[in-house]
């Protein structure tokens, strides 16, 4: 008996990505298990009781069946002690399952020192293998959240919430969490660094070796 009870030739199942077990069928009398055939017998195995598995746990992004479409089929024979077998041909249809973001990436990670309040720092973005996956980008408490309040996300953009000073600080830590359709979250620590900038005006030297905002000489005519 194979998946949704079936006795014919032929049975079909989904079964969802990251997973090896498929279907645990049974007979009417006792049998020896075995997969002899079809387009995808080399990616199953099947135990002396049954249980038909996956050799390596199928991946949705990367189907490796024979159509790679995560479409996969296998025969089933079950064979009883006076050698008459069964064969039913299985199809299994695997499913994709939401996985989590593993990589957040910032497009700068500095800022000019003495920049107003609300400059853009950079662009988030995350790495997810779900494809047109969405993501919401936060700050969050842990290891390495020293400066959050010195910084706000807007949408997926990093800006920052102070007007910072080169030689006060010029290093902040800040720690990001990016969070998928499906709730499931990535965190990520970022350094920002601040840029100094020429803060000291040009010292000019007059007449009378005056440094001052005014100077005078005399000239004789001629």
């Amino acid at each position: 008996t194979g998946p949704g009870s079936s006795t014919g030739l032929t049975s079909a199942i989904s079964v969802a990505e990251n997973t090896t077990a498929v279907h645990t069928f049974t007979a009417s009398e006792t049998v020896t298990w075995s997969i002899a055939s079809g387009a995808d017998v080399s990616k199953f195995a099947i135990s002396s009781t049954g249980a038909l598995s996956f050799v390596q746990a199928p991946d949705f992004e990367s189907p490796t069946d024979n159509g790679t479409n995560n479409t996969y089929e296998v025969a089933v024979v079950a064979t009883d002690a006076a050698g008459n077998a069964s064969t039913q041909t299985v199809t299994i249809t695997v499913t994709n399952v939401n996985e989590a973001p593993t990589d957040i990436a910032l497009s700068a990670s500095s800022v000019a020192e003495n920049a107003a309040t609300g400059t853009t720092v950079g662009t988030l973005s995350a790495t997810d293998v779900d494809a047109g996956d969405t993501f919401t980008y936060t700050l969050v408490s842990g290891t390495g959240d020293t400066d959050n309040a010195s910084f706000t996300i807007d949408g997926n953009t990093l800006k920052t919430a102070a007007v910072f000073d080169y030689e006060t600080k010029s290093s902040y830590s800040v720690r990001v969490r990016v969070t998928d359709a499906g709730g499931l979250t990535f965190e990520k620590v970022f350094t920002i660094t601040v840029t100094d900038l020429d803060e000291v005006s040009p010292v000019i030297t007059g007449p009378g070796s005056s440094t001052g905002l005014t100077s005078a000489i005399s000239v004789a005519e001629n």
